[in-house]
């Protein structure tokens, strides 16, 4: 059987913490921040959590991770 291969995009863009808890940015943040206010992009700055029915759907992508 070959090895199977991670999805490097997924691991660029996510942080995997524990078995059930995954931490991504949130979007919107990297270009045209003229003309979004300080509030919109202070509140952009958060790390937040992923869902539970999302990180199901990371899991077949990544078999080597947890």
């Amino acid at each position: 059987m070959y090895k199977l291969k991670n999805s490097k995009s997924i691991l660029k863009r996510f942080k995997f913490k524990s078995k059930n808890k995954v931490l991504r940015q949130m979007a919107g943040r990297s270009h045209l921040l003229q003309k979004k206010s300080s509030k919109r992009k202070q509140k952009l700055r958060k790390v937040i959590s992923l869902k539970k029915c999302d990180i199901a759907n990371l899991k077949f992508k990544i078999p080597y991770i947890h």
